[in-house]
């Protein structure tokens, strides 16, 4: 029988080179003794992707420990509903020990990873070993890499529904704006939901209309993207949208800078020859911002784990780490090109959950992921366009009839059933997307 140090001893052998399928074969822990600083399996992260595969591999892997500081886990999607005043903050939140599904829960959060040890040191100093790990630690909000930021949310008029801290200051804006010029921002960095700064406009442009404010007040999408939508089904039914209620969009402009005594933002133009980039300020009385987004810290400037751009650097079919054989990714930290939301992690809980089993059994990977995400794209109080699409942003609906269509009952399951689902199904591994109903209703037939 092979002792733990016999396994540090041959990690440490193994240090110069990544760590391969074939490796990983030394590190079968059935005999194992673990320990508090010693684990089978390491998640890094209680957030959605972490949270899940703590309860999934929680009953079929012995000894897990899951790394997460925060106390509360938060479903984050809701808090679109909740900046425009429809839902409460507190319906999005449970107590971190309610969903995670371990007694090894370490309160801490990591300071360095150090994958050629199969190793994380935490902020602490505290050094915690691992055979197998998954990398969830979400995706890192810069708001500080604005001018004037975070400082500007302590003056009025100014909401973002990307933070705990601020989405409230996003109904407070909406519900005291009298008219004028309202803008809402979409940052030049990949982000969490890329639907999200536009449902809030929707919302808001809804209420202001029902208050009598909408002939007094002039709405700007400023968007650092050069299209409404990656997918040009739904992208022409937010074009649609956006017509008939006399909205604006600025594509190709990054917000860079408030000046909140003014009252105003400062926007680059990215489309620009100039070098530095041509600038426009424009003024607003209500501004919503997305800040800037990056993997975290931890995850960025190790240079082993990430890619170019700073994303961890997995395999886009098997989310399997393309140099560290022992290690997977899921959610927002990793460089899969799709769309990072709640909807794209349920169905890698099953792909990491499936192909980390295979690893562990010293087999290689087979389960692939085809990249699908979904983006409920709240168009009004009561409708819904339901966007689910792939890696190639081809539509890969669930129910059979168009949802690229506003409907009432897309809306219902944006509101109410997916949340449930969420912490009911999905949080307690139980949910891994709607593939086995969307073939269901199809008879069996498509993707």
């Amino acid at each position: 029988m092979l002792k733990v140090s016999t396994v540090i001893r041959q990690a440490a052998t193994a240090s110069s080179r990544p760590t391969t399928v074939e490796n990983c074969r030394h590190f079968s822990t059935t005999n194992y003794r673990f320990n508090s600083n010693h684990y089978e399996l390491v998640i890094v992260g209680g957030g959605a992707g972490g949270a899940s595969l703590s309860n999934y591999f929680g009953r079929r892997v012995k000894s897990v420990a899951v790394i997460e500081p925060h106390d509360t886990h938060y479903y984050q999607p809701l808090w679109t509903l909740v900046g425009a005043g429809i839902s409460k903050l507190e319906q999005s939140a449970k107590p971190m020990a309610a969903v995670l599904n371990t007694k090894n829960w370490i309160k801490d959060k990591v300071g360095q990873f150090d994958p050629q040890n199969n190793s994380v040191v935490l902020e602490s100093g505290k050094q915690i070993k691992y055979e197998y790990l998954i990398i969830a630690p979400g995706i890192k909000l810069n708001y500080n890499q604005i001018k004037g930021f975070p400082e500007a949310f302590d003056t009025p008029g100014i909401g973002s529904n990307y933070s705990p801290e601020y989405v409230h200051k996003t109904k407070a804006a909406i519900q005291r704006f009298k008219g004028g010029d309202a803008i809402f921002t979409f940052p030049n960095t990949p982000i969490k939901c890329a639907g999200a700064p536009q449902k809030i406009m929707y919302l808001a442009d809804d209420y202001w209309e029902k208050h009598g404010l909408k002939s007094k007040t002039k709405t700007n999408f400023n968007t650092s993207l050069g299209v409404i939508f990656i997918v040009k089904k739904y992208a022409d039914t937010l074009s649609s949208i956006i017509s008939e209620r006399g909205l604006n969009v600025n594509f190709k402009h990054n917000l860079i800078e408030v000046k909140p005594e003014k009252q105003e933002a400062i926007f680059e133009k990215l489309d620009s020859e100039l070098n530095p980039k041509e600038t426009v300020t424009k003024h607003y009385d209500f501004l919503h911002v997305v800040p800037p987004m990056s993997a975290p810290d931890c995850v960025r400037t190790n240079k082993l784990l990430v890619d170019q751009a700073g994303w961890l650097n997995v395999d886009k079919d098997t989310l399997q780490h393309k140099d560290f054989k022992n290690i997977f990714g899921i959610g927002d930290c990793t460089n899969a090109p799709t769309s990072k939301t709640a909807a794209a992690v349920a169905c890698q809980i099953g792909i990491v959950g499936r192909n980390l089993t295979q690893v562990m059994q010293g087999k290689e990977p087979k389960s692939i992921y085809d990249g699908y995400t979904s983006c409920p794209l709240v168009v009004g109080r009561g409708k819904c366009v339901f966007a689910e699409f792939d890696y190639n942003a081809q539509p890969l609906e669930t129910f059979p009839f168009n949802q690229a269509k506003p409907r009432r009952s897309m809306y219902i399951m944006k509101k109410d059933i997916i949340p449930f689902m969420y912490f009911n199904l999905m949080l307690n591994g139980y949910w891994e997307g709607p593939g086995f109903f969307r073939k269901a209703l199809r008879l069996g037939m498509g993707r």
